[in-house]
């Protein structure tokens, strides 16, 4: 691997990668372009570092979400849906650390925990669901804020779409209210960090 991130790096690693990330639904691949672009700032590689983090925890939230079986079938299917995006999310976010020969965090770097009872009844699971998914949208609009590498933006942005999409389905299931924030607010990064810090252990 590469010891920093240019965009022809990445593109050499995404191409290696191939039908994975592309399955994986990867779109960073927008970065790709001139071999002797300048490599990303130590602040672009802390916010990814950052964003790993996040999606590994939405992936083990939604994992334990689903087994807990408290919601009927059409919700079943949604988280389902969630926790693939997440996973995407996850595969598509590590590359800009692999590309920076910077090994990503792994499920296994973490041991998530939460409030007794979280996963107990549908009401839990949906308050715990919309306390996570404003964490994760807020930080990804944090880092969109805070980035220098302005071609990560876009992509970064389409994650947070998404997020919002799940952050939907949550609100839905605490109050019936889909659409709420006209403005929904990013969170700095050692705010972020700081929640996330909550559900580790």
């Amino acid at each position: 691997m590469p010891s920093v991130l240019t965009r022809g790096a990445l593109l050499s690693t995404g191409a290696k990668r191939g039908a994975a990330l592309v399955a994986a639904g990867s779109v960073f691949g927008a970065l790709a372009g001139s071999a002797d672009a300048d490599p990303l700032p130590a602040g672009d590689l802390a916010f990814a570092r950052l964003l790993v983090g996040a999606e590994l925890l939405a992936i083990d939230f939604y994992t334990q979400a689903i087994a807990a079986k408290q919601f009927g079938p059409v919700t079943q299917k949604y988280m389902a849906i969630a926790l693939q995006n997440e996973q995407a999310h996850y595969q598509s976010v590590s590359l800009i650390l692999s590309g920076a020969g910077q090994t990503p965090a792994a499920a296994a770097d973490f041991n998530f925990s939460y409030p007794s009872g979280s996963f107990g009844s549908r009401a839990s699971i949906a308050s715990l669901g919309r306390q996570l998914e404003t964490i994760f949208l807020g930080a990804y609009l944090g880092a969109i804020a805070g980035i220098q590498t302005t071609a990560l933006a876009g992509p970064l942005a389409r994650i947070a779409a998404s997020e919002s999409q799940h952050l939907s389905l949550w609100e839905t299931e605490v109050d019936g209210r889909p659409i709420s924030a006209a403005f929904p607010a990013p969170i700095p990064i050692d705010q972020v960090s700081d929640a996330m810090a909550g559900f580790t252990s």
